[in-house]
C-alpha cells in the first residue's frame, strides 16, 4: 500500500502512550495538516501527544497558522511547532505552543528526563507562529491578524546533538480526551535575521517553578529592572535614561522625566514608601553621583557631592543609603543619610567589596567580596561589623538581593575564570535561603552586567525581574 502524502514531513507517531491513537490528514490542495491527538500533557518530565515530523540538521525555521477544531472545556489543550532531540517521551525539546485559552509560550526541556519550563508571552492566541533554530538557540516569533511575524523576545539556549526532529504536534491535556487542530500555510525556511537583532529581553521568573515570562524586548541595550512597590510596573535604564514599564496588557515603556540627569547608569532604586527614586548619574562632570527625585519624575536632588558614588541599597526605614564609592584612590562601601549629610565608611570593607543591599528587617547588609580568594556573597551587620561568608563555591558571585519577605537572596553567578562583572557572559541566577544554605540555579542565561544590578524582587517575593541579552552579531 502506498504511503500517504505527508507534505513537508516524513512520518507521524504518538509520543509517549496516549490512550487513543493520533491522526493526521494532509490536504495538498488546501495546504493544510489536520492533526488529532490524545495525551495527558506535553510538559513535566515526559510527554504524551501526536507528532508529525521530519528529521533535520542545521539551522531552520518552521512557521504555521494554527486553528483548533471545535469547542472544548480544556483550556490547556495544545497545538505546537516542535523540535525534539528524539522521539522518546522524555526527550530534550522546545516548542512554540498555543493553548486552548490563547496562552502562548516557548516550552523547553533542556535535557532528557528533566522538568519542562516555559517562557510565556503577553500575546494571546496569535494568528501565526514561527519556531527558529539558529545554532544552539531556539526563538519564538508571533503574528497578529496581519500575519506579519515579529520576534516575541522569547528564546532559550538548547544545544541539540546531530540530527533532530522538527514538526507539528497536538496534545489533548486530558488522558481521556481527543483534540484536533488545523495547521495551515506551513513553511520550512531558512531562519530570519530579526530574532538575533533583539539585544535585550526583560523577563520575570517565578521562583517556585522557574517558569519565565517575557514582558518587553528591544534591539537596544537596557539594564537593571526593579519592581514598583505596588507591583504594577518595572523601572529600568537605557542609554542614560530611566524608563517605567507598565505591566498591564502588552507593555510599552514610558520615559521618566529626570531633569538634567540624562546619563544614568544601572545603579538605581525605589524608596521603601514607593514615593522616591534614587539614581546614579554622571551628567554633572562625567563622574557618577547619587540623586533623589520623585517616583513620578522631576528635578533630581544631589545626595553625594563626592564622586564617583554608585547607589546600591536603601534601608527599610527609608533613612539611609548604602553605596560603593572611590575616595582618594581608595574604594569601599559607604552609607549616607537620605536627607543628606556626611558619608560614613562601613567598618572592615575593602576595595573588592561591592553590591551592598539591606535585608528587609534592616539588620544585615548583603554584599559581594573576593576577600576569600574569589568573588563570593557575604553579609555584615548594618553598622559594618560581624562579617559572614554566605557562599563558598567555585562561581564568582555578584549582586545579592534579599527578598521582601526576608526568606531568600537572589544573586548572579559567573564562571570561575571570569573576572569582575562583565556583560555578555553565560551566567546563572541562583537562589538560596537568606540565612545560608544550598543555592539552586533558577535561570541559566546570556547576561551579566545589567542583568540584576538593582534590587529586582516583586513586592510579594514570588518573582524576580532580570534582563537577558543576545550575543552581539
Amino acid at each position: 500500500m502506498a504511503k500517504p502524502d505527508l507534505g513537508l514531513f516524513t512520518d507521524h507517531t504518538d509520543i509517549g502512550a496516549p490512550k487513543r491513537a493520533g491522526t493526521m490528514a494532509y490536504d495538498a490542495a488546501a495546504g493544510t495538516y489536520t492533526i488529532g491527538g490524545s495525551g495527558l500533557n506535553l510538559w513535566a518530565k515526559t510527554d504524551s501527544f501526536h507528532y508529525v515530523w521530519t528529521k533535520m540538521e542545521g539551522d531552520i525555521a518552521l512557521s504555521a497558522d494554527i486553528t483548533f477544531v471545535g469547542q472544548s472545556p480544556e483550556p490547556h489543550r495544545k497545538a505546537c511547532l516542535i523540535v525534539r532531540q528524539s522521539l522518546d517521551a522524555d526527550s530534550a525539546y522546545a516548542d512554540v505552543a498555543v493553548h486552548g485559552d490563547g496562552l502562548t509560550s516557548l516550552q523547553f526541556r533542556e535535557t532528557s528526563g528533566d522538568v519542562t519550563h516555559e517562557v510565556q508571552t503577553a500575546i494571546s492566541a496569535p494568528h501565526r507562529l514561527r519556531l527558529e533554530k539558529i545554532g544552539d538557540t531556539i526563538y519564538m516569533s508571533l503574528a497578529g491578524a496581519d500575519g506579519v511575524l515579529h520576534p516575541s523576545g522569547c528564546s532559550v539556549r538548547l544545544p541539540f546533538k546531530g540530527a533532530f526532529y522538527l514538526g507539528l504536534g497536538v496534545c489533548a491535556h486530558n488522558a481521556d480526551a481527543f483534540e484536533s487542530a488545523v495547521f495551515s500555510k506551513v513553511e520550512l525556511t531558512a531562519p530570519t535575521k530579526e530574532v538575533v537583532a533583539v539585544r535585550s529581553s526583560l523577563e520575570t521568573v517565578t521562583i517556585v517553578s522557574g517558569d519565565r515570562r517575557s514582558v518587553y524586548h528591544t534591539n537596544d541595550l537596557i539594564e537593571a529592572p526593579l519592581w514598583a512597590r505596588d507591583g504594577s510596573s518595572l523601572y529600568f535604564n537605557g542609554e542614560g535614561r530611566i524608563y517605567r514599564l507598565p505591566l498591564a496588557g502588552v507593555a510599552r515603556p514610558e520615559l521618566l522625566n529626570t531633569g538634567f540627569a540624562v546619563k544614568a547608569n544601572n545603579d538605581h532604586g525605589i524608596s521603601p514608601d514607593g514615593r522616591s527614586l534614587v539614581i546614579s548619574d554622571r551628567t554633572k562632570d562625567g563622574h557618577s553621583r547619587i540623586y533623589l527625585l520623585p517616583i513620578t519624575g522631576g528635578t533630581p536632588t544631589e545626595i553625594t557631592p563626592l564622586a564617583p558614588s554608585y547607589w546600591l541599597g536603601w534601608s527599610p526605614d527609608g533613612q539611609t543609603l548604602v553605596y560603593y564609592a572611590e575616595r582618594d584612590g581608595k574604594a569601599g562601601l559607604f552609607t549616607i543619610p537620605v536627607a543628606g549629610g556626611e558619608e560614613k565608611p562601613l567598618v572592615g570593607t575593602n576595595p573588592s567589596d561591592n553590591g551592598p543591599d539591606f535585608s528587609p528587617d534592616g539588620k544585615w547588609i548583603y554584599f559581594n567580596s573576593d576577600r576569600s580568594g574569589h568573588m563570593q556573597i557575604w553579609r555584615m551587620l548594618a553598622d559594618g561589623s560581624g562579617h559572614e561568608q554566605m557562599t563558598k563555591d567555585d562561581y564568582n558571585n555578584w549582586y545579592a538581593h534579599p527578598s521582601p519577605d526576608g526568606k531568600w537572596i537572589i544573586f548572579l553567578s559567573y564562571a570561575q575564570g571570569v573576572s569582575g562583572h562583565p556583560a555578555d557572559q553565560e551566567v546563572r541566577l541562583r537562589l538560596m535561603p537568606a540565612s545560608g544554605g544550598e543555592a539552586k540555579v533558577l535561570v541559566t542565561l546570556f547576561g551579566g552586567q545589567g542583568t540584576i544590578n538593582a534590587p529586582s524582587w516583586s513586592p510579594d517575593s514570588l518573582k524576580v525581574a532580570y534582563v537577558r541579552y543576545q550575543p552581539k552579531q
